[in-house]
């Protein structure tokens, strides 16, 4: 399997136990399901399905919670869908049924945050329009770039200027729901600042979640670092970032996001038309598969799939897609991958866990790093590292192992507590050799704290596979 970690978003095209354990077997290790559509009733057997595909497998699997957040939608539009041609005029009004002239949105407060001249996106940028002029409640609009629309579908203007709060009405009573479904992540849209993700993290008050800032705004792009001092992971979500920045802005926006988020330790995902194509087609075309290929190479934690997987003809074989590319690369590219960023470990966790992955592999015959973490801590670290053979983490909490289900290159073991450190050492090996991961005379590198249940990683061993613990 791929070391790229694949999230698949759950949808009427996925949503039945053989297609999600399918999903599975493809290489899946994160659902996503999107609160911006479905019901609760069908965001509830979406999350049963991945828990029974979790017992059916043996394999952890982790749920990820999409949050509306600020977005503005267009209601009822007449006709529906509505055909928009360059020149025509058109209004958003604070209240009231579409018609050919006009619609109003989810936000009745947009003339406030709007100027004469400003770009206004429509369905992703499937119209263009500019405004025309302002009146009290009432946004005039001449279309540029002509499209169609249905009633629902986004609309885009500048996100600094966007008066909605961080973490909406809509925002609270979804991470309510996702909390009670016990979901393993929840992903913010439309992050502009720090603060905003502070506020989502104050909103579950005593019930941590792991948060993923969704990076999808000009503001957020340009406080990165100050988003990834709060966040526990970051998502690059080119559709609303391409809509908001120019086109030929995001390859390299990308690659500086992914660099940031590897300099500060924390899981990046690149999501958004990563094989689109795949709705409505068995096979990728080759421009997606260097996409693909280009995250990975870039040094992505994970890729995404959306409609491929949640309203696609071929959900599996959209998955099975990704996971047979990002392996490919692994393996055969390893001379086109982004360097790893220098050392500059301060903690002595991660300068143990630096130390584990800088191991010559090939000198010694080493064969994987393994660890033993109650946390998820450890394995964090030697996943930051990018180390060149396999991390096999012993977890004992279910729900830390769900979490490490979005770090690159661990693959979680479930284990019993030890009772010290050689039996900590022996847990280890007997789990390895067991599982088929490493046979008698291997040489592993195996990381933890000790004494076994320390918060901090001191333990660096250089270990032969079924020789006595001493």
């Amino acid at each position: 399997m791929a070391r790229t970690k694949l999230v698949c978003t759950l949808g009427p095209a996925s949503a039945s136990p053989r297609l999600v354990q399918g999903l599975v077997r493809a290489g899946t290790a994160v659902f996503r399901l999107n609160f911006s559509h479905g019901s609760p009733d069908a965001h509830a057997r979406m999350v049963d399905l991945v828990r029974e595909a979790e017992d059916a497998t043996g394999t952890p699997l982790a749920v990820l919670v999409d949050l509306p957040g600020p977005k503005v939608r267009l209601r009822s539009m007449d006709p529906d869908p509505f055909t928009f041609r360059p020149g025509q005029r058109f209004q958003l009004r604070r209240n009231g049924a579409g018609d050919d002239r006009g619609a109003s949105t989810t936000y009745p407060g947009l003339a406030e945050d709007l100027h004469e001249g400003d770009r206004v996106l429509l369905a992703d940028g499937a119209v263009e329009l500019s405004v025309a002029s302002l009146e009290d409640d009432l946004v005039t609009m001449e279309c540029l770039a002509g499209g169609t629309v249905r009633s629902g579908q986004g609309v885009n203007v500048p996100a600094e200027r966007l008066g909605l709060p961080a973490v909406t009405d809509a925002d609270r009573e979804g991470l309510a729901r996702a909390l009670d479904l016990g979901a393993d992540f929840v992903a913010q849209s439309f992050v502009r600042a720090p603060s905003d993700v502070r506020q989502l993290r104050a909103a579950m008050g005593d019930r941590y979640v792991p948060i993923i800032a969704k990076i999808e705004t000009r503001p957020a792009v340009d406080d990165i670092e100050g988003i990834l001092v709060e966040a526990d992971a970051v998502m690059i979500a080119r559709g609303d970032l391409g809509v908001e920045l120019p086109m030929e802005h995001i390859p390299l926006i990308q690659k500086e996001l992914i660099r940031a988020a590897r300099a500060a330790g924390r899981p990046a995902i690149v999501a958004t038309q990563m094989l689109e194509s795949m709705i409505h087609a068995s096979r990728p075309t080759r421009a997606e598969a260097n996409d693909v290929a280009n995250a990975v190479l870039d040094g992505a934690d994970a890729v995404m799939l959306s409609g491929e997987t949640a309203v696609g003809d071929y959900p599996f074989e959209s998955a099975s897609a990704a996971t047979r590319i990002a392996a490919y690369v692994e393996t055969e590219g390893a001379s086109f991958q982004t360097a790893q960023p220098a050392c500059r470990h301060t903690s002595e966790g991660a300068a143990v866990a630096h130390a584990a992955a800088a191991i010559p592999v090939e000198d010694l015959g080493i064969v994987a790093i393994t660890c033993y973490t109650e946390t998820g801590r450890t394995a964090r670290l030697l996943s930051a590292e990018r180390p060149d053979v396999p991390v096999y983490a012993f977890v004992p909490p279910r729900d830390v192992q769900r979490i490490m289900c979005l770090q690159w290159g661990v693959e979680t073991l479930p284990a019993s507590p030890p009772t010290d450190t050689d039996g900590m050492i022996a847990l280890m090996d007997d789990g390895l050799q067991s599982r088929g991961l490493a046979k008698p005379g291997d040489t592993v590198v195996m990381a933890a704290s000790s004494p076994a249940g320390r918060t901090t990683t001191n333990m660096l061993k250089i270990h032969q596979v079924g020789m006595p613990v001493r």
